[in-house]
């Protein structure tokens, strides 16, 4: 086997001319070539790149927990949601009930600080 250090020596002494040369050589002896795994590796990264990420515009309210104010959670679920008390009180003790689907950013932010202010968990999702 050749003396690795040697080699890299070698190589390092190279002007950028004579490396490209070698490329070259190498490339023709072995079938292969250089440049395909650089083109692989560069094409989805342009791609992701050249698009734009979308907004999300329709957001889900999430109930994680109703925390220690239940009560205040069940009239806010009421205010945003029309339910009744029964219905309100049972989305109101289930965690990971969606108060709200589908609703605009707005909309979202507005009822999760509403529910977040009467002591409730909420994730916008």
């Amino acid at each position: 086997m050749a003396d690795m250090e040697k080699l890299v020596e070698q190589l390092s002494g190279l002007t950028v001319l004579e490396a490209a040369e070698l490329v070259k050589m190498l490339e023709e002896k072995w079938g292969v070539s250089a440049a395909a795994p650089v083109a692989v590796a560069a094409g989805p990264a342009v791609a992701a790149a050249a698009e734009p990420e979308e907004e999300k515009t329709e957001f889900d309210v999430v109930l994680k927990d109703a925390g220690p104010k239940k009560i205040e959670v069940i009239k806010v679920i009421r205010a945003l949601t029309n339910l009744g008390l029964v219905e309100a009180k049972n989305m109101a003790e289930t965690a990971g009930s969606k108060v709200l689907s589908g609703v605009g950013k707005e909309a979202a932010t507005d009822a999760k600080a509403k529910i977040e202010a009467a002591g409730g968990v909420v994730e916008l999702a």
